[in-house]
């Protein structure tokens, strides 16, 4: 399984960015898609996730209200749509897949390049 990741780059506070995330197999309907972050010197962190099979998303508790995880089967692609963004908020943000449940990283099997997401 391949994931391709694009949407990072550099804004300021308050604005927005959309990452997509195209998957080469979209992963079982039982299985969860979704973003970890993981910002210089930290651990890395759970942002969104959802189930293939449509229904169930996740959210940390920082990013809820501001992110969107969406996905479009047709193309194999999940969107992490991130508004009202914070200088906390900067990290490398990887596309992940094959999750039994949507926490620990420890439970994705495949993980994309990542792709940097600055906000000053």
């Amino acid at each position: 399984v391949q994931l391709v990741e694009s949407g990072g780059g550099s804004v300021q506070a308050g604005g927005s960015l959309r990452l997509s995330c195209v998957a080469s197999v979209f992963p079982h309907s039982t299985k969860c898609m979704g973003r970890f972050r993981q910002a210089p010197g930290k651990e890395p962190e759970g942002v969104a996730a959802l189930y293939t099979g449509g229904g169930y998303t996740y959210y940390a508790d920082s990013v809820k209200g501001r992110f969107a995880i969406s996905q479009d089967n047709a193309k194999n692609t999940v969107y992490l749509q991130m508004n009202s963004l914070k200088p906390e908020d900067t990290a490398v943000y990887y596309c992940v897949s094959g999750g039994g449940s949507w926490l620990p990283a420890y439970e994705y099997n495949y993980w994309g390049q990542g792709t940097q997401v600055t906000v000053s």
